[in-house]
């Protein structure tokens, strides 16, 4: 009985050091190996009840120790939740980042895309500013420059009018002071210089006859002339078809030019010193023959009223 009670004692004791905080303390778990080891050899001298009370102190250990382990894994779960807990976070928040980094750069883009856009809408407006300006300025330069060619073209027309009609009345007076002669019989037409006139007399003869006794002969002014002896001659009978000669008489000529085209120098020189007012046209009709006439006459020629060698070289023609 007595050893009962002592084995009794004894687990009360054991019971009571686990209890107190055996899990954290090296020692108490040799105290409880030897308390575990007394029990056993109690148990096995003792019978059965002590057994049971083995039994059940092994019982009291294992919930002791379930108790004591409980609390080491909670914390171990709960620090593993929190490392989830911050990796998981770190990672949201690292995605959180990257999509505020791609939002930014696409905010970036777009507003870039944006100025670029009102850039180029700003140079496009300003470029048709600017070629408007332009325009009207061309346009403000063109037609100030044609209202100052028109005004010119008038001054000049007005100055030429003026001019045609000082000469038109030089020209006029002259030609009503001064005859036309058509008669070189004259004392006045004596010498070398006016044979061709004093001699001149018209013939009427037919193409072949003409073609036998002059090799040049030419179609001017509708009618035919044949050179002879540096004056040109009207061809009378050359050709039936043309017979028209306002002027019947020889021409001086010079420079182996036709005709027609010594009386066309004939007609600038006497515009230009403001004795012809006519069209310049290489006839020798009245017009031209009273401004040749009135040139003579103010230069003291013998007034033949036609193309002589001694006018030419007054006029500075020869």
């Amino acid at each position: 009985m007595k050893r009962i009670v002592f084995l009794t004692c004894i687990g009360s004791v054991a019971l009571a050091l686990t209890a107190w905080g055996a899990p954290n303390d090296k020692t108490a778990h040799k105290k409880k190996a030897k308390g575990a080891a007394s029990a056993q050899t109690v148990s096995a001298k003792g019978g059965g009840h002590v057994a049971s009370h083995a039994r059940t102190t092994r019982t009291s250990r294992g919930v002791s120790a379930a108790r004591v382990r409980s609390p080491r894994t909670a914390t171990a779960s709960e620090r593993i939740g929190a490392r989830r807990n911050v990796t998981v976070n770190r990672e949201r928040n690292i995605s959180r980042a990257s999509t505020l980094r791609s939002s930014r750069v696409e905010a970036a883009r777009v507003r870039s895309a944006r100025t670029a856009t009102a850039n180029a809408r700003i140079g496009a407006r300003s470029n048709v500013a600017l070629n408007r300006e332009r325009n009207l300025n061309r346009a403000n330069t063109l037609r100030t420059n044609r209202v100052e060619a028109a005004r010119m073209r008038s001054a000049r027309t007005a100055t030429a009018n003026a001019r045609i009609g000082a000469r038109t009345n030089v020209a006029a007076s002259r030609e009503r002071n001064v005859r036309i002669v058509n008669n070189w019989r004259s004392d006045r037409f004596r010498g070398q210089n006016y044979a061709a006139f004093r001699d001149y007399r018209r013939q009427w003869h037919d193409r072949t006859w003409w073609r036998n006794h002059y090799s040049r002969i030419i179609f001017v002014s509708g009618g035919w002339w044949y050179w002879n002896t540096g004056y040109w001659y009207p061809a009378w009978g050359y050709d039936r078809s043309y017979t028209y000669y306002p002027y019947d008489g020889p021409i001086y000529g010079y420079g182996d030019l036709t005709p027609d085209q010594v009386i066309i120098n004939v007609q600038i020189q006497l515009q230009r010193d403001g004795y012809y007012a006519g069209t310049v046209d290489g006839i020798l009709g009245p017009q031209t023959r009273g401004a040749i006439a009135a040139f003579q006459a103010d230069h003291g020629l013998a007034i033949t009223s036609a193309v002589d060698e001694p006018t030419l070289a007054t006029l500075g023609l020869t």
